[in-house]
Formats: C-alpha cells, structure tokens, sequence
C-alpha cells in the first residue's frame, strides 16, 4: 500500500502564491522565470531581511530602495491549516475479490443447508445459478435463495436461464412459454414486454434476480438449429426491437436481463455445447448485421451482456469470443458500461482446451467481469487460480478489481467496499425486495 499524502489546501495554496506576487510587483522586481526562481528570490530577500543585511543591495543590487519597500508590505495572512488526510482506501483481500467474479451452479441442492451451496456462499461467489437440479416448489425455490442470501457476507446475485421457448429452466415453476421466434411471428413488442414483465415478477417471486436471457443473435433457418427459434429474428431491427422488449419487461419486474450472445451466434451452426465453433465474416459484415442488436442494446443501457465461445477471424483468430480480448474490446468500444459475462465455462468449445480454473484466468484477463459455470464444485480451484494470476503478475489486480466492482454493483453491493473503485453499472429500474411477488 502506499501512504496517503497530504496536500495543502488549494486556497492556501493560491492565497501563498498571491502574496509572492504582491511582494514581486510592489518590489519592481521581473516576473519570476517559473515557480522555482519565485520561490528562490523570495527565500532569498526574507532571509537576508530577518538577518538584518546592512544593505539591499546585497539581496537586490539592481533595484535601489528595495528594503524600505519591503518593510511597508502587510504581513501575509496566516496559511489555512492543512486538511486533514483523506483515509486511505483499503480493498477487500484479494481472495474475496476473485470469488467475487464468479457466478456458479449448485447442481442437485435443494436447500440452503446442501454442502455445495454452503460452500460456495462461504467462499464468497458473486453469484449462483440455478437449473432444473434445484428446483422442486416455489416454497422450495424461495427458501433456498432466501436462506443463501441470509448466509452470504455480500449481496448474493442469483441467476437462472429462462428465454421463454425451449430453453425455460424454470417452465414447471413459471409455466415457459413461446419460442422467441413465435413471440414475434404473433405479438407486438409491447406485447412481449408484458409477457416478460409476467414471466419477471414469477421469477423474482422464486428470488431470482438475474435471469441469461434474451437472445439478440440472428437465425432465420430451421427452427431446431443451434439458435434457431430462440432467435427473435434474422433481422437486424427486428431482433433488436423484440430482444429490448424482453429485457424491458424483465427490468420492470426487477430482474436484470442478460443479452446474449456477443458478438452474435447467428452466423455459426455449431453447437459450442460441444465443439468449436468459427466465423470467418470480416468485421465490417459484422457490424453490418450481427452487431447491430448489441448497438441497440448498449444504447439503451442493457445491464448485462453474455459473450459466447464462437471464434471469430475477424477479432482473435482460435480464440472463443469469451477469452478474447479483441471482443471484449470490441464491446468496450460500443459504450458498454455494465457486466461482461461468459458463456458456462464447461462448454466443450472452452473445457476440452483449457480447465476451469485456466479459464477463468483468460477470461477475467481478457475483459470478462463475470465467470460462468453451472458446476459450482469447481469454484475453490478457479478463485485460487485467480489469485495465483494475480500473485505471479498474470492477470493485473486492477482488471480482477474492476470486474469484482462491477459484479459487486450490479447485486446490489458496494463496490468501493469491495475495490476501492466507484463504478456505476446501467440497472434498468430500481430493485423491489425480492421474494415478493
């Protein structure tokens, strides 16, 4: 760490350096060369004057009758005491905020007192994601994520995948509903946002409060494919419009939406679930089609954006999107200000290349702010490797500082508590306690 320092007050500092320039002009002296030669000259007359030097000439040879000016100047005003030293910001220890990047899944526990759960709240995770495994009733469901919020040290996000179509991880407790594609084959946006605002108050109900959804990637093609019907569209502008409807009806719910899947899955047809996937459009084809959503969505101040595992030739030649540092720049340079999320780490696109905790080094390195894997068993061993990065000089403490803010904020927390940095990231609508419908 380093000391605080203290500085003069800034009107002391200009009242002092007034009072050299009264001293300079009422002694006919030329201005000063700069701020060193002031500070000499004056030195130098004081100090001759308090010895009682028999002649000026001896301080001032060129200027005749420089003492009996001096003696008739006021004294100066006393100097404003110093102010006191601002309290040195100290962050949490590094462990806490490389857990803190991390969004994780519990599979199989039930209840807030299940081992895995209790250890990955111990630990310090930024969040937990919830599928099919953890959800019985609505009691069940509520009581879980109440008793992890209640056990956490820092406010705990909780996250679950719910577009409405055939990827609901929630439908047996919210009731699903349409593909996307169907939604904007029938409704109006308006209509969409009404739907979602449903679908997010049932949801914040279970006391979720993220939700890894809706899709802005484009795919007009058959309706089972890779994105397929979970497209609103293979237009540009109609994607954005229902996609921003979506996320709108969630945020009026209090649930943050997340826009997926940076920078857009829509041209690749395969299933990074389990294997590599690679675009070979330039960037230009990219703006011009892919990007477009994502425009849209930062414009509109999207809170969330989910980066996929596709490689793009144009950004980081054999590099998924989620550990490229070209597309998180590429994001950067839109205007986002929110959270950058990968896709789930476990994906066979990133883990039959590169374990969980190596993968999370490149992704929080190459800009991602939140981690994603839906296997919380996993979570001591990538925090560890974090802080390991950071140790060895692998990841800068600034990046891993800036995402744990950034998560911090975006559940609700402090992020100067957590960092030392005050970041705002764009929340859509105030929260409502969560648990209530």
């Amino acid at each position: 760490m380093h000391p605080t320092r203290t500085r003069l007050p800034r009107r002391a500092q200009a009242d002092r350096l007034t009072y050299r320039r009264q001293v300079r002009r009422q002694l006919d002296l030329p201005p000063a060369a700069g701020r060193g030669a002031l500070l000499v000259t004056a030195v130098a007359a004081v100090t001759a004057l308090a010895a009682c030097a028999p002649t000026v000439g001896d301080v001032f040879p060129e200027v005749p009758g420089a003492l009996e000016r001096f003696a008739a100047l006021p004294p100066p005003a006393p100097l404003a005491p110093a102010a006191p030293a601002e309290p040195e910001c100290t962050p949490a220890p590094l462990e806490r905020r490389a857990a803190a990047v991390l969004v994780v899944g519990i599979p199989g526990a039930r209840t807030a007192e299940d081992p895995l759960a209790q250890q990955v709240v111990d630990l310090g995770v930024g969040g937990v994601f919830l599928s099919e495994s953890n959800l019985g009733s609505p009691g069940q469901v509520r009581a879980l994520t109440a008793g992890m919020r209640e056990r956490a040290a820092r406010p705990l996000l909780v996250a679950t995948d719910e577009e409405s179509g055939r990827v609901s991880t929630t439908r047996a407790l919210t009731g699903g509903g349409p593909s996307p594609r169907r939604l904007a084959q029938t409704r109006t946006p308006e209509e969409v946002r009404a739907q979602a605002a449903e679908l997010g108050a049932r949801l914040h109900d279970l006391g979720v409060d993220l939700d890894l959804a809706p899709l802005l990637d484009l795919d007009d093609g058959p309706a089972d494919g890779v994105v397929g019907d979970r497209s609103f569209s293979g237009d540009p502008a109609t994607a954005a419009a229902y996609g921003l409807a979506f996320s709108a009806g969630l945020a009026d719910a209090g649930v943050v939406p997340t826009v997926k899947h940076f920078p857009g899955h829509g041209a690749s047809s395969t299933d990074t679930h389990t294997d590599d996937a690679v675009v070979d459009a330039s960037l230009d084809e990219l703006a011009a089609r892919d990007l477009v959503p994502f425009v849209q969505a930062v414009d509109a101040g999207v809170p969330v954006v989910m980066l996929n595992h596709v490689q793009y030739a144009a950004l980081d030649p054999g590099v998924p999107a989620s550990l490229s540092p070209r597309a998180y720049d590429l994001l950067r340079d839109l205007g986002f200000e929110g959270v950058a999320i990968t896709d789930s780490l476990g994906m066979g696109a990133v883990n039959l290349r590169w374990d969980f905790p190596e993968a999370a080094v490149l992704a929080v390195t190459a800009g991602a702010d939140a981690v994603l894997t839906t296997d919380g068993r996993h979570a001591v061993r990538m925090r560890d490797a974090l802080v390991a990065a950071v140790a060895s000089g692998t990841l800068p403490e600034a990046r891993l500082s800036e995402a744990a803010a950034r998560v911090t904020a975006l559940a609700g927390g402090d992020p100067v508590a957590m960092s030392c940095l005050d970041v705002d990231v764009p929340s859509g609508h105030p929260r409502a306690p969560l648990g209530s419908a």
